[in-house]
């Protein structure tokens, strides 16, 4: 994997926004060691910018830098799963063909994010979950508990967030488009 320096700067604000906008005085504490951040929005902004390689690597290393500055020690379970939910969100540019670029963003790509953000969170969370209990021996109901409620309000949160962001960047990138130099 050959990554451009714009990349590597890319995914380092990324990733530096993700994981202080993930540290616990910036989220809503939900369930024991579960807390909704509104810093999956940057997650999901970033992925959907910049492809899935982009979107792993910013959950990834952000969710890192989040464990490490809150003081509970790296659980490379959610890290992970992290890492997961930015990849599958980082699919849309390439479901939706780079449609945002040319200014198009409807119903049925914000509908195709929507899905992303819940299957990332589902898949994502499901596996730091299901290897919580197998790694960390976490019992059962209290991983999928967490798995479920992280799962909804994380894509509630980034459909949310996440609309009001890509439809103002689809409408820049159509006015942008629309403009023609002067002879």
């Amino acid at each position: 994997m050959n990554l451009s320096a714009k990349t590597v700067v890319v995914i380092a604000i990324g990733a530096a926004l993700y994981g202080i906008g993930g540290l616990p005085m910036f989220g809503i504490p939900v369930f024991a060691n579960t807390t909704l951040k509104p810093a999956m929005a940057v997650l999901a902004l970033f992925s959907v910018l910049y492809g899935p390689i982009v979107g792993f690597l910013v959950g990834f290393i952000g969710h890192w830098v989040t464990d490490l500055f809150a003081g509970w020690g790296v659980w490379l379970t959610w890290v992970l799963g992290s890492g997961i939910v930015g990849m599958i969100i980082g699919l849309f540019p390439i479901i939706t063909k780079n449609r945002i670029e040319s200014g198009l963003f409807d119903k049925k790509d914000f509908l195709i994010f929507v899905v992303l953000a819940f299957f990332g969170n589902v898949f994502g969370y499901g596996t730091s979950a299901f290897l919580d209990t197998i790694l960390y021996a976490e019992p059962f109901t209290k991983v999928f508990m967490q798995l479920c409620i992280i799962a909804a309000g994380n894509t509630f949160l980034i459909a949310i967030v996440g609309y009001f962001i890509l439809n103002s960047l689809a409408k820049r990138k159509k006015q942008s488009t629309n403009l023609t130099e002067a002879p």
